[in-house]
């Protein structure tokens, strides 16, 4: 799948953001208002989650939308392809 890349890069990220934060998934569970196991499988791209949960995320990170999104740092993004490109 093309976005597969995108969805675990997603997952890394909120990873580290909590990590940063100290805390754990069920800390960032009662923030949210995730279930743990939700985040869990967020945090190991095996969910594409949608955009209105990605602002949670935000919100509890104390960082803007596009803060979070913001990809142009990694190498390994540059993998992500658009589903017209082969």
């Amino acid at each position: 799948m093309v976005n597969k890349h995108l969805i675990k890069q997603f997952g890394l990220k909120i990873r580290e953001l909590r990590e940063a934060k100290n805390i754990s998934q069920e800390a960032l569970s009662f923030s949210t208002g995730f279930h743990r196991t939700y985040i869990g499988m967020i945090e190991r791209g095996e969910r594409n989650i949608s955009l209105t949960n990605m602002a949670v995320f935000a919100k509890v990170f104390e960082l803007s939308l596009s803060e979070l999104l913001d990809y142009k740092t990694l190498n390994s993004f540059r993998k992500y392809e658009t589903k017209n490109q082969k």
